[in-house]
């Protein structure tokens, strides 16, 4: 199936490159004729010289990695980004891999992640894929309500806190039958556990272990769960850290409110995904994935993700977040 479903998105691609309708979409053979130009005329200073070869020369490197001749965009210094051009065979595997890797994300993201280290993955190329996948159809068929405004943003990190839940009860992973979702109202960061139940001494203890010990605790605490549910967990954290103090903020401010809610229907929606594609129900687990994903999506409540927000520069995920390709 897999392999059917590239084939046919190639023929698409090349189908596309012939109408020129996509002029930046480039076939194996014409990018290995541009490699083997591009090294005739580095290597010989008497060979006479077109005006498409220097059109070549400006538009173009070779990179030699580990043997390999790699086609990149020219730069201007060393300290510019790499961005390698694909070959029309190659875009599937390129596109899939970072789909994958963003849990099913919209164009945009898909966009701006593949434009980091790629030169010609074309928006026509992201639609296509997107159109050919089953969980981005599905998605589309039950999109996630919510109250759509614009997100609250408070003036410094951690001044603001939001825990709620997600009800998991009717696919319970063992033990586990809740969602703790944690986001902080600056940056969108968020922290997200599993929960054996509602309470709030268990909620109290998973915010202090996982996410006040370790980033600081916020000057107000909010929850859509209302007032009681927000000031019994304030009186559990008070009695494991008795330093503490904090104070809970209005559960049902309409901005925050929907700003929750869209945070809510994500987690769910990116787990239902995840376990998907990892053909399993432990979506305990599935959900420190999510976490990671959520955090390295572009927010455009604050015009970066979350986790840039947070520590100043892109997540790191091995070599598969340098320039160096495949």
């Amino acid at each position: 199936m897999a392999n059917e479903k590239e084939k046919i998105f190639t023929e698409e691609l090349l189908k596309m490159y012939n109408e020129k309708c996509d002029r930046v979409l480039m076939p194996k053979e014409k990018l290995n004729i541009i490699i083997s130009r591009f090294n005739i005329l580095c290597e010989s200073e008497t060979i006479k010289r077109t005006r498409d070869d220097y059109n070549l020369l400006s538009r173009y490197e070779v990179l030699q990695i580990a043997g390999l001749e790699k086609l990149i965009r020219k730069r201007k210094t060393e300290e510019d980004p790499i961005l390698y051009f694909v070959s029309l065979e190659e875009t599937f595997d390129v596109i899939k891999k970072s789909h994958s890797a963003l849990n099913h994300a919209g164009r945009d993201k898909m966009q701006k992640k593949l434009n980091k280290k790629n030169a010609n993955v074309t928006l026509s190329a992201i639609n296509l894929y997107k159109s050919m996948c089953e969980e981005c159809q599905l998605r589309r068929k039950n999109p996630a309500k919510g109250v759509v405004v614009k997100p609250i943003l408070s003036k410094e990190f951690n001044s603001r806190g939001q825990v709620d839940l997600i009800d998991m009860q009717s696919m319970p992973d063992g033990d586990f039958k809740f969602i703790m979702n944690y986001q902080d109202h600056l940056t969108k960061f968020g922290v997200i556990e599993s929960l054996s139940s509602k309470r709030a001494a268990e909620v109290a203890y998973k915010l202090l272990t996982n996410v006040f010990l370790v980033f600081g605790a916020p000057h107000i605490l909010q929850s859509d769960n209302g007032r009681e549910f927000t000031a019994n967990i304030i009186l559990e954290l008070k009695q494991l850290w008795p330093e503490l103090v904090i104070v809970h903020g209005k559960p049902r401010h309409p901005q925050s409110q929907g700003s929750v809610e869209r945070s809510n229907g994500d987690v769910h929606d990116m787990l239902v995904s995840w376990m998907r594609d990892n053909k399993t129900t432990k979506w305990a687990t599935g959900i420190k994935f999510v976490q990671f994903q959520k955090n390295r999506h572009n927010h455009s409540g604050i015009k970066r993700s979350p986790y840039e927000a947070m520590f100043g520069c892109p997540p790191k995920v091995g070599l598969a977040s340098s320039p160096i390709p495949t």
